[in-house]
């Protein structure tokens, strides 16, 4: 007789604070591009993600301009990069904001990545990890730098999300190489 229950579903969420930029005199702040370090080390996100089998299947990215340049160079490093959805309120959300943008993400995406700026993107894994504590989330609360990674296992759909506690699997901050 074989077992037909089925468990509740499992979602994999990769948060990615977007690369460092460059703050040229005279530019919004929306159109700020990578600076120089930046460059280096989107790119060794994408190889860090891809190193490790995290392959995204949805993208959700803030449409600022580091952001979205951010997610070029890394989604560059993936062997297939799915299009990103460049939704405006990720880059003024805060992190209920944030909740409700991956509330919406499709059901067959068992691993999304989410790619913005902080406070907002501290703010949600601290809430979304909170009761499950642990060395990661001690070092992302002491600073989510610029190229910071975040990996999250989410119980449940993206639709559940936030009502049962996210496990913080992995924090990591990749660094490309000077040349």
């Amino acid at each position: 007789m074989s077992d037909t229950s089925t468990s509740p579903p499992h979602r994999t969420l990769i948060v990615l604070r977007h690369a460092k930029s460059a703050w040229p005199a005279g530019v919004p702040d929306e159109k700020r591009p990578l600076g120089p370090r930046g460059r280096r080390d989107a790119p060794e996100a994408g190889r860090w993600l891809r190193d490790r089998g995290l392959l995204p299947d949805a993208v959700v990215c803030s449409p600022a301009r580091r952001a979205r340049e951010t997610w070029e160079l890394a989604g560059a490093e993936l062997p297939q990069a799915p299009s990103a959805t460049f939704d405006p309120r990720v880059y003024t959300a805060d992190a209920d904001d944030l909740v409700r943008v991956l509330h919406a993400q499709p059901g067959h995406a068992a691993t999304v990545l989410l790619i913005g700026h902080n406070p907002a993107l501290e703010d949600l894994i601290i809430d979304l990890a909170a009761d499950a504590g642990g060395e990661a989330l001690d070092r992302l609360r002491a600073k989510f730098p610029t190229s910071g990674l975040a990996v999250l296992d989410v119980p449940g759909t993206w639709a559940e999300l936030g009502s049962s506690p996210a496990r913080l699997r992995d924090f990591v901050v990749p660094r490309g190489a000077r040349t």
